[in-house]
């Protein structure tokens, strides 16, 4: 690990994402994910992630937000990534028939 690379980050999820949406961001697949999609971290980030719902190519918006980041100001391949729970924002889980997820959101 480099001297600018993030030894943890600490990232939040909305309450109202449900069990398939939380058992997807702590997948270590999920995790190399993010590392390789982000260079750069601070804390207040906010970054519009998403997961496959399990069927037919849906998807569901998983919004990520950078609470606490130790180290250097860079995600690298050793960044330990762990998670924490923020207030519900309305977030549309996407197909909730086949999972345990909150009603969509209707506008």
């Amino acid at each position: 690990m480099t001297a600018d690379t993030a030894d943890r980050i600490v990232l939040s999820f909305p309450a109202d994402i449900g069990k398939h949406g939380r058992k997807r961001l702590g997948q270590e697949y999920y995790k190399g994910w993010l590392r390789k999609t982000h260079d750069a971290v601070a804390v207040g980030d906010e970054w519009d992630e998403f997961t496959d719902v399990g069927c037919c190519g849906s998807q569901m918006d998983l919004p990520v937000r950078v609470e606490e980041v130790e180290g250097g100001s860079r995600v690298g391949p050793e960044t330990a990534i762990e998670y924490t729970e923020r207030e519900a924002c309305g977030v549309n889980p996407g197909w909730s028939v086949q999972h345990d997820e909150p009603e969509p959101v209707r506008d």
